[in-house]
């Protein structure tokens, strides 16, 4: 209260504080966790500056294998524990089967409790979370092993390459919810092309058929500076992870992705011809030709340097051949260097003197037993 002739004091200010914050920090807080936009029309891309599953608008939606524990407030009979079925319902006491696929827990428990409020005055529901189902995933693109893959809370991750003469790879153990990197290692880490610029996740909104969400995310700047924060997005069921493919990746960015835990140790490659060790050969993932010759102990004298043919499986079942220039000088990437993939072909072809010779060996060595024995003759004098 202030007094006839009295200078007003500080206080009211100090009252009016909480009041401006409690109208401003929901904006404050929206502002810090709203995303960013990018894209036109309904192929729109959102890049989060936080992680979409702890702050973004989308929430855990129960599914088929979620188990459920439900009471009522004070009704004794009315307690289970229930795991929601093939069909998307949860079968309750007393109400039969409840549809809860899509919904998160609040929803499904003021659905619940409406169902109950048909039978029971002003009933009060209980609704845990007992044990979330497994994340199934969908991984496609420039991974080791695409496919669909179920991945639960924690476990081990197998990093290695696929196809014939496999290594058995490094093992990660994880732990807590499953993350985008969990699901890349899942998949046996990315391919030599692998783009960690533009990883894609495709998300479904609710239930089946709700509109999909897409999020981009970028884990090269990371690794490749080391610094500034990472978003590593926690997976829901039904997410769709995409790999896309790099075409101008440079030198020092296949070395720092195929140092990190996105790519397996190492690979398998075949090496033939002109080669001092020829055989499968297991070098380091994205090693340039060059590594795979030196593994195999390097060229002979009879090598051609000027013709090296790499074989490569496309996934269409087609084979692409490429004629290299071998130049072991050669930055890694370029195309007298290429990085390799698990399963190449290297065929180092012979040099024109090595054919020469072979063609004349060939040419006389049906003859060859005819001369040696004039040979023979010869010398015994007769």
């Amino acid at each position: 209260m202030q007094l006839p002739g009295q200078a007003p004091g500080p206080w009211p200010l100090v009252l009016l504080l909480p009041l401006f914050w409690i109208q401003t920090a929901p904006a404050l807080a929206q502002a810090s966790t709203s995303p960013v936009i990018r894209g036109n029309g309904s192929a729109a891309v959102e890049t989060f500056q936080v992680d979409p599953g702890l702050a973004g608008p989308i929430r855990y939606r129960l599914g088929p294998g979620d188990r459920l524990k439900m009471s009522v407030f004070r009704m004794e009979g009315y307690e289970t524990v229930a795991e929601v079925l093939s069909d998307g319902t949860l079968s309750l006491p007393r109400l039969g089967s409840v549809p809860v696929w899509g919904l998160s827990l609040d929803q499904a428990r003021k659905r619940i409790t409406a169902g109950y409020a048909t039978i029971l005055r002003r009933p009060i529901v209980y609704l845990d979370l007992v044990e979330a189902r497994p994340v199934r995933v969908a991984i496609s693109g420039e991974v080791q092993r695409p496919g669909l893959y179920s991945i639960g809370k924690g476990g081990a991750n197998q990093l290695s390459s696929s196809g014939a003469g496999a290594n058995t790879g490094t093992t990660i153990q994880t732990s807590g919810w499953p993350t985008l990197l969990e699901a890349i290692q899942k998949a046996g880490g990315l391919t030599a092309y692998g783009d960690l610029r533009r990883l894609t996740v495709q998300r479904a909104t609710g239930g089946p058929g709700s509109p999909v969400r897409t999020l981009q995310f970028n884990f090269l700047p990371v690794l490749s500076s080391g610094g500034g924060p990472i978003t590593n997005p926690l997976l829901y069921d039904g997410d769709s992870i995409l790999v896309p493919r790099a075409e101008d990746l440079s030198q020092s960015e296949l070395l720092a992705v195929a140092s990190s835990t996105f790519a397996p140790d190492t690979i398998a490659v075949n090496v033939v011809g002109e080669v001092q060790r020829p055989g499968l050969q297991s070098v380091k993932a994205n090693s340039p030709l060059s590594g795979a010759l030196l593994a195999a102990g390097g060229l002979t004298r009879r090598a051609s340097e000027e013709r090296v043919r790499l074989l490569r499986l496309q996934s269409s079942g087609t084979i692409k051949q490429a004629v290299i220039r071998f130049n072991p000088a050669a930055p890694l990437g370029s195309a007298q260097n290429p990085p390799l993939q698990q399963g190449d072909v290297i065929v180092v072809d012979r040099h024109g003197w090595a054919k020469t010779s072979d063609g004349v060996s060939d040419a006389l060595s049906p003859i060859g037993p005819v001369i040696n024995a004039a040979s023979l003759f010869r010398l015994l004098g007769l």
